[in-house]
């Protein structure tokens, strides 16, 4: 049951912010976040007037239902009436309870996908290639725009590690159901007794941070610059263009070297450092709100087994949800990934209104 005053105040902050906005004299730096509360407020609006006119209305007909001077007609349409209310009431409250619910306020940030290799070798690293393959298509059904940020690949022609950034619409609030550890069932391609490997990946999905967001100090890096190499030490270029940032406070350290300029190596060092500096503030602030963490599901864990790919049986698992898709194919080509998702987002949901309750 949600109080009354609660949502009257969802009401109130409605009509505030609509005589705000009319106005004209919002600052243009808070407009379009005013913008956005005013039209989820309008979205929830209908939903928080009848939950709070219920129990005038309700009143009003249980009055009609006992007045034996009505017609039996009437008075079965005021049951009706109330049966019906009663029904809606539950399915305001419900929705009520939803918007309520405490927002991630990286809901709506870009974000930072690294994907690495686990343990089973040279087949982890197909097994790597195989994720990014699979998000770069649930990216571009999205319409999100993918840019790779550093690629280190395998002699087998997988990725030991990939770092790419995704930038759009309310891209973190999908993406970090993402982040655990992945796990691969399949027989390799040099597998001659034809038996079932197990290998894993992990994928950490991080809020990209802005410059409000994380405030680095220039006297707490330490940056190193050398000449890039590739495979095997082999020289790559001749001049020194990579960058090694280490952020001495939290002892992170970005290795840069896939562009050709040190000034954009550089930065890309540090937008990742920035993004891993405010994971693990985050990461901090969750474990101080436990009894909240174990209510959600986007914990952003990465020691979690979250998610088996049985290649031989055809099936994805979702360990999480106990959810399981024979349509491992479809899943991996992004075509059901959404799939997987709404339920993830679904069953948070539901944890989150229990723990709210």
């Amino acid at each position: 049951m949600i109080p009354v005053d609660k949502v009257k105040k969802v009401i109130e902050r409605y009509i505030s912010l609509e005589k705000e906005l009319s106005s004209g004299k919002i600052e243009p730096k808070l407009l379009a976040r005013k913008s956005k509360e005013y039209s989820d407020l309008k979205n929830i609006l209908s939903s928080a007037q009848e939950y709070v006119e219920f129990d005038k209305n309700k009143q009003d007909l249980k009055n009609i239902i006992q007045d034996k001077k009505n017609d039996k007609e009437i008075i079965n349409l005021a049951e009706k009436e109330l049966s019906d209310a009663e029904i809606k009431k539950e399915e305001n409250e419900k929705k009520l309870k939803i918007f309520l619910l405490p927002k991630d306020k990286d809901d709506e940030k870009n974000t930072i996908v690294e994907i690495r290799a686990g343990t089973g070798g040279l087949e982890a690293t197909l097994f790597v290639a195989d994720l990014f393959r699979m998000y770069e298509k649930v990216c571009s059904k999205k319409k999100w725009k993918i840019e790779i940020i550093s690629i280190s690949k395998s002699e087998a022609g997988g990725f030991k590690e990939v770092i790419f950034s995704v930038t759009g619409d309310n891209i973190y609030s999908y993406l970090k159901y993402e982040s655990g550890v992945h796990r691969v069932q399949r027989v390799p391609s040099t597998e001659a007794q034809g038996r079932v490997h197990t290998s894993a990946a992990t994928v950490a999905i991080l809020p990209e941070a802005e410059d409000v967001d994380i405030k680095i100090n220039d006297s707490d890096l330490r940056i190193d610059v050398f000449r890039s190499s590739g495979p095997g030490g082999q020289s790559v270029n001749t001049t020194d263009s990579a960058v090694r940032i280490t952020h001495a406070p939290s002892g992170i350290v970005v290795t840069q070297q896939d562009e050709k300029s040190q000034h954009k190596n550089k930065a890309k060092a540090l937008k990742i450092l920035r993004a891993r500096l405010y994971e693990s503030e985050k990461l901090k602030k969750d474990k101080e709100r436990s009894n909240e963490r174990k209510n959600q599901i986007g914990s952003g864990d990465r020691s979690e087994r979250i998610r088996t790919y049985n290649f031989p049986q055809g099936r994805v698992t979702d360990h999480r949800i106990n959810l399981t898709l024979h349509k491992l194919s479809e899943f991996l080509n992004g075509e059901i990934h959404e799939e997987m998702n709404d339920n993830l987002r679904l069953k948070d949901q539901d944890l989150k209104l229990k723990a709210l309750t």
